[in-house]
Order: structure tokens, then sequence, then C-alpha cells
């Protein structure tokens, strides 16, 4: 049986539903360059073609030496210690290592000590387990290094994650350059300081970016599969919203037919069947889902919210300052749509992932916006109320960009072996969109690379806290202490808190 896009049989492309093939392929994308050069009709294509484009397989990596593979497995690890000391370095005033944020530190660490691995315990209608699971972790740890081991955590696994997507992103990013340009704007997401850096309640929102690109991977590799499987159960059993992916998980299951294609698919199912009792169990007014939704509020929010902000936060404070808010929404709603209309209409294949791009980005912040009246509250230059809805579609329209920049630079590779083409301005071409993409990420970075935002709020210092829990153990006769946190009073047993 051949893999998605070799030949098979006696020189005979996959493409279509083949038996040999088992699985709907889409024609090799240098033969799909070559027809949408020549205006071949897109309409021709048939669902099950349109729908491979959305999985394309990466080209097989070249055998290497072992004491190369071991060379790249190190520079791997160092780029995941990187990114983390970076997003660290994200937060200013109070360092983040000396704080607990939100949820973690009055819901998950305070039950964690009450009940002990009792994971699977409703919270908003719904299941967290990985923030759970490393607040439990977190418990056999001294009370002052809690916030240390949280902010860590959280940090590693965001730049992990940015190191997922950069290998997830093969099939639609030939160029590695770019790929490790996406993985970057994973760790250097403008939005992230404002509430979801560096804490484990907040890791799961990076790990829905890496799930958007592990639904579209066809790994070759069983550790790329376990990768895929894990970063589909870890986000789906921590967050319920994931559930939203069924349309890609569902396009996946028509347009790839080999079970071995499908243990990312596994992994989503797995982490929906750990949510379903919770969210049985949970009471529906507790549960975020029982919310009236409110969508043409949030079809406003999003202008301003995710449009807008996708400039970054500091750019687009500046724009309306410059211009007013709803000038400035339809100045940056323009450039998005001449960006995103140049790619459709120049690289049809690369529409599948342009569309299903921006329409998940929008069904998701739609969905959360809708249903959580507190996204309705005014945004302030340090805080934005539900600013973590906005990570998933701005990514994402970082990442149309790059895909289309990525489309570019392959045709300026084909030129060069064509005759009869301009040479110089493919490359012209490709060279001004390498250095708008660079400076439009860039300026984006760099004006929203460190500031305040809810994340830096004193109350989350941990040092005083710790200090009064281990100082009224020291004086509990019950071998108990009270305490207040803004979600409830707990009763803690003293003799599950380290010194």
């Amino acid at each position: 049986m051949t893999r998605h896009g070799e030949r098979a049989g006696s020189g005979a492309i996959c493409s279509g539903f083949r038996p040999e093939c088992g699985s709907f392929d889409a024609v090799p994308e240098t033969m799909r360059l070559d027809e949408a050069a020549q205006g071949a009709p897109a309409g021709r294509r048939s669902a099950s073609g349109v729908l491979g484009d959305l999985f394309p397989a990466s080209a097989p990596a070249p055998r290497r030496p072992l004491s190369r593979r071991v060379i790249g497995v190190v520079a791997q690890v160092a780029a995941v210690a990187l990114g983390a000391v970076v997003l660290l370095e994200r937060i200013p005033g109070l360092p983040p290592w000396d704080t607990i944020y939100a949820e973690d530190y009055w819901k998950f660490f305070p039950q964690a000590l009450q009940r002990p691995w009792q994971l699977f315990i409703p919270y908003g209608g719904y299941e967290e387990l990985l923030p759970r699971v490393i607040a439990q972790l977190a418990t056999y740890l001294p009370l002052p290094q809690v916030s240390r081991w949280d902010a860590v955590c959280g940090a590693a696994i965001a730049a992990a994650c940015g190191l997922f997507v950069f290998h997830a992103s093969a099939g639609h990013i030939r160029s590695k350059p770019l790929r490790a340009l996406l993985g970057a704007a994973v760790v250097l997401l403008p939005v992230a300081p404002m509430e979801i850096a560096d804490s484990a309640v907040d890791a799961l929102w990076y790990l829905m970016l890496a799930l958007f690109w592990a639904l579209l991977w066809r790994p070759r590799t069983r550790a790329g599969m376990a990768a895929a499987a894990l970063v589909a159960f870890a986000a789906t059993s921590s967050e319920v919203t994931m559930v939203l992916f069924a349309p890609l998980v569902a396009a996946r299951l028509f347009a790839l037919r080999r079970p071995r294609e499908h243990a990312v698919t596994a992994g989503w199912v797995a982490g929906l069947l750990v949510q379903l009792p919770v969210v049985l169990l949970g009471t529906s007014g507790q549960s975020r889902l029982a919310g009236r939704p409110e969508v043409g509020r949030a079809l406003a929010l999003y202008a301003h919210d995710v449009v807008l902000t996708s400039i970054s936060w500091h750019l687009a404070e500046r724009l309306q300052s410059l211009a007013g808010s709803t000038m400035a929404i339809v100045i940056v709603a323009a450039i998005l749509a001449v960006i995103i209309g140049s790619i459709l209409l120049a690289q049809p294949a690369s529409r599948p992932f342009v569309v299903a791009a921006v329409a998940t980005g929008l069904l998701f912040y739609l969905f959360d916006a809708s249903l959580n009246p507190r996204v309705h509250y005014p945004a302030f230059p340090d805080y934005e109320s539900g600013s973590r809805y906005t990570d998933l579609p701005i990514f994402l329209f970082e990442c149309v960009a790059v895909v289309g920049v990525d489309h570019v630079l392959r045709r300026r590779r084909e030129a060069r072996g064509r005759r009869g083409t301009s040479r110089r301005g493919t490359s012209l071409r490709a060279v001004a969109a390498v250095s708008a993409l660079v400076a439009v990420l860039g300026a984006a970075w760099i004006a929203d690379f460190r500031y305040p935002g809810y994340r830096s709020e004193a109350s989350w210092n941990w040092g005083p806290i710790a200090a009064t829990w281990l100082h009224d153990c020291a004086l509990s006769a019950s071998g108990e202490i009270t305490v207040h946190t803004a979600a409830q009073t707990w009763t803690l047993p003293c003799d599950r808190i380290r010194p």
C-alpha cells in the first residue's frame, strides 16, 4: 500500500479514492500549481480532492546518521527551553514564577490538597484534566516552590506546542524557516501576556493552537502519531469547546481512510469520552454551556477584539487613537481582506486551508464570546475580558499568511526549471512576500512582547500566600487551616502542605 502522493503500481498517481492508496488523495502539489498557472478550473475537482488538500503529506525526511539525529533532538530540546524562557520574560513586574494565576490558585491547587488525585471533578460544567494533574503534582513540592512549578509548566507546554506546530505544519509549509517562524509565532503570540502566558490553567489555549495543526498533520512516524494523539487528548480532556473541531475531524475521516491516519482522531475522541461523564455530572447552572447565546454582539466583538487586534494589542490601540475605533477596524479588515483574497485568487491549492483556518477561528470565537457575558465588558489598555478567546483566531490569521508566502516560494523554486518564465519577476515577488510577512509579524511581536495585563496583578503573589498558610499550619491545633480564596473557602489538611 502506498503513501499519500506516492506513485502506485505502474506509475499511477494516487488521486481521488483508490484502493491502493487507501484514502482520498489530492493531486500532488506540483501538478496543482501547474494547473492553477494554466488556468485549470478548480470547479471540476471533486469534493474528495478538495478535502484532500487539507491533509497533504509532507515530503519524506532523508535518513540521517545517528549523530545528526542526536544533535537534532538536542537542538529541539534547547528550542523548547529557550521558548519557555522567552515566555517567562514576557510578563513584567512581579515575575510569573513568583505568582499563581486564577484557578490554579483559587481552585485546582487547594482542591488537589483537599481531595488528592480526584481529577474528574466538574468545573464550569466540564473537565480540565491537564491543569488538575499539574496542580496535583505540585502538592509534592515545598509550598513556596509551587508557583515556580506552575509557571514553568505553563511556559514549557506553550513552547512545546510551538515545536509541535513546526513539525505538524510540514505538509502545508515546505520552507523550514517559515515553519520555524510559525513555531515562534506560538511563543510570541501578541495577546498572550494579557492572560494566558505562564500558567497551567491557560496552557490549554496553546494546546488549542497545536490541535488545529495536529488535525491537519499526516505524521510518517509512530513518534509523530503518538505526539498528535497526545496533543489531541490533552487538549480535548481539558477544554470542552475542543468539540468544535468536529468539522475538521469529519473531513479527516472522509478524506483519509487508513486507520494509521487517525491516531489524532483517536486522541480527540478519547478526550471527549473523558469529558462526557463530567459534563453530565455538572448542573446547568454551573455550566458555561448553559448561557443564552448573543451571536450578534459576539460578531461585533469579533471585529474589534480579533480583526483589529490581529495587528497587535498596542498597535491597534495606537491606530484607534489616530483614526477612531470604527475606522481602525475598517482599515485592518481591508488589509486582511486583501491578503486573504489574494491568496484565495492566486493559490487554488491553498483555498481549503484558508477557508478552514478563518472559519475555525470565527466559529470558536463566536461560540465562546456569545456564551460568556463577561466578554462584553469594555476593554482597557491593560486588560481585555476574555482575551483568551482571541488567541486561536488571531494565530490562524498568522497561519494563513505564512502558508500564502510559502506557496509564493514554491512558485519561485518551480520557475527556476521552467522555460519562458520570468525568474526575476518571480524572485522579486518572493522577496517582497517574505519581507512583508517578517515586517508585519515582527512589528506585532515587538509591540506586544512585554506588557502588563490581568496576569500581572499583584494579587497572584504566591510568597505571602504560602507564608500565611505555613504560619497558620504551625499554629493549628486541629491539623487543618481555613483558606479564603476568590472561588470559595477551603479547609486544607496541614499534613499535605510541605514547608
